[in-house]
């Protein structure tokens, strides 16, 4: 089986996992509904100010409840699944490839559903929603690529759920900052490309830290 067909058989695999569980639609997603839901209910219905501060209050939900998702996928191969899958011939590069994609659109589709709840609660003024459509792909593939490289980190150690949070939140506060500057630039109307630049260059980093690191992590937990 060519790699190709190892990541679209394996994506599929984690994709169906999901499905049965329901645990980004049920759990993760209304649990940061309501986080949202929060915020104006403590500082009250100051209408300005929930527009000002929304944008940014969407990205640290997205990040803190994303950690839920890239962890949920970093527990899902437990030691007896990756021998099984080792012994199968997959190929470590595969394995990062399919977690990542399959993450990746769990990600998005969370960072749809808060972004309409965000849009309810808070109604933020942003110009050229557009942009959206770059911004939302680019955090979401850069957070994924974290947690499963974290995940690969942290397998093998009697406590690596714990563990991967405090891998991910770190490394993912460049992700957060162009994200949030981005959103803010559309708000007030200026320039984000550079921003997005910089959320490209993340992600290009993370790709190819992922790719070359793949063989060494599944050896060193082995």
């Amino acid at each position: 089986m060519n790699l190709r067909n190892q990541i679209a058989t394996l994506m599929r695999y984690e994709l169906r996992d999901e499905l049965r569980g329901g645990e980004v639609g049920f759990v993760v997603l209304p649990f940061g509904v309501v986080a949202l839901l929060t915020i104006p209910m403590a500082i009250g219905i100051d209408t300005p100010l929930l527009q000002r501060i929304g944008p940014g209050i969407y990205w640290s939900i997205i990040l803190l409840f994303g950690v839920l998702v890239t962890q949920r996928h970093s527990s899902l191969a437990p030691p007896a699944t990756r021998d099984m899958l080792r012994l199968a011939g997959a190929d470590p590069v595969a394995r990062f490839a399919a977690t990542t994609l399959a993450t990746f659109l769990l990600l998005l589709a969370f960072e749809v559903g808060a972004g309409f709840a965000t849009m309810a609660l808070y109604d933020p003024a942003l110009d050229s929603w557009w942009w959206l459509a770059a911004l939302l792909p680019l955090t979401a593939a850069g957070l994924s690529m974290i947690g499963t490289i974290a995940g690969n980190i942290a397998s093998g150690l009697e406590a690596r759920t714990s563990l991967v949070p405090l891998i991910v939140v770190p490394i993912a506060v460049p992700l957060l900052l162009g994200a949030a500057q981005a959103t803010e630039g559309l708000r007030v109307g200026a320039g984000i490309l550079r921003w997005l630049l910089l959320l490209a260059i993340v992600d290009t980093v993370l790709a190819v830290a992922g790719v070359l690191t793949a063989r060494s992590l599944e050896e060193s937990a082995a």
